[in-house]
């Protein structure tokens, strides 16, 4: 069939191009899956290295197989301190840097195309490039410190951003948050590194891929700005008004709404409840803003059930256990990357590169006048 006979919804929206066994969302009852594994569950009960070891291997680590894969995660490798002091005296923006880091790795360590590899040597990149990304964030991000050889990934990346011993409250908070986040079926950051792995392209040019598209406002660039919103927020009283003189301007409210779930986002559900449980004034102001949101979402675009997506409450979490503002969608990135990793060794599976046509919409072909 032609392509201009084709009718693709915008965005590909519903659209199935993949069969996958990493995980599955369903955005009219509103739950999500990681490998038959309910992943709310694991986040409020699992560690980030469990998690991790699920979609990498397929199932949950015994405690023999956790405490290996988490020393493993743990071991220092010296080249990655050196790539991202490399960059680092550049100070790029940590995205960027991440992004060129990646693929300067994989070629400090000779690392090829997935087309060229077999099934373990394709795991074993793809668990070097990911379990370095919490170093490389920290470095980029100009603020080392020592391990804390005890503790696991999050409390160590909590350690190094923040310069103090996170309390075991704070590192249950952001694990929940990175399991939260580590998959969401086909998004656009997922999708883009599926597409590169499908080339038969390296790993860490996949995994930058992935970073790419993740970076956008659109996609993972907007935690930050909830944040931005509860500051222009000075008196509770005024939040109705800032809501409806956003709207009236055109402009969308971030952290409500999802291209998906068409109830509650239950990431955010359990984002709430954590942040309830750490408390505070910003905790506050976040729920009356969220009760008023939607309420005049609710008026203002009936029948399109806008709720508070992950990133509302994901923001309000992250500033309470000291993550630093321009550190929100790399944290994000970190989290995210296991799932990319997953997807990227499902895709090199399939010999088949991804390749959609486009309708052509633009002048038709002018043809030679005759003399």
């Amino acid at each position: 069939m032609d392509a201009a006979q084709i009718d693709v919804p915008r965005g590909l929206a519903g659209v199935v191009v993949a069969d996958t066994a990493i995980s599955e969302v369903n955005g009219i009852e509103g739950w999500y899956q990681y490998r038959g594994h309910s992943a709310i569950e694991l986040a409020r009960h699992a560690t980030l290295e469990e998690v991790w070891h699920l979609f990498l291997f397929g199932e949950l680590p015994d405690a023999a197989q956790a405490a290996g894969f988490a020393a493993e995660l743990r071991a220092p490798r010296p080249v990655v301190a050196e790539v991202a002091r490399s960059l680092g005296s550049d100070r790029p923006d940590v995205l960027h840097g991440v992004k060129a880091a990646w693929p300067l790795l994989a070629s400090r360590l000779g690392m090829k195309p997935v087309y060229d590899l077999s099934t373990d040597e394709r795991r074993s990149d793809a668990l070097v490039l990911t379990a370095a990304l919490p170093s490389l964030l920290t470095e980029l991000h100009g603020a080392p410190a020592a391990a804390l050889p005890d503790r696991g990934v999050v409390a160590n990346y909590l350690h190094r951003l923040t310069g103090g011993l996170p309390s075991a409250q704070e590192e249950r908070a952001l694990t929940a948050y990175l399991i939260a986040v580590v998959d969401h079926g086909l998004n656009a950051s997922t999708f883009a590194a599926r597409v590169i792995a499908s080339t038969g392209a390296d790993v860490a040019s996949a995994l930058a891929g992935g970073l790419g598209a993740l970076s956008g406002p659109l996609h993972g660039g907007a935690p930050s700005r909830v944040l931005d919103a509860l500051d222009r927020i000075h008196d509770p009283a005024d939040i109705a008004d800032w809501i409806r003189g956003e709207l009236a301007a055109g402009r969308r409210l971030m952290g409500f709404g999802h291209a998906v779930y068409r109830t509650t986002d239950p990431r955010s559900e359990l984002l709430k409840g954590i942040a309830v449980d750490l408390g505070g004034d910003r905790v506050e102001l976040a729920l009356r803003f969220e009760r008023e949101a939607e309420r005049i979402l609710a008026e203002a675009k009936p029948g399109r059930g806008l709720h508070a997506n992950v990133e509302f409450y994901a923001s309000v979490v992250l500033e309470r256990v000291g993550v630093p503002r321009e550190m929100f969608t790399p944290t994000f990135a970190l989290a995210r990357s296991i799932g990319w990793s997953a997807h990227i060794l499902e895709q090199a599976a399939d010999p088949k590169i991804i390749r959609p046509a486009a309708r052509y919409v633009g002048p038709p072909l002018r043809r030679p006048t005759a003399a």
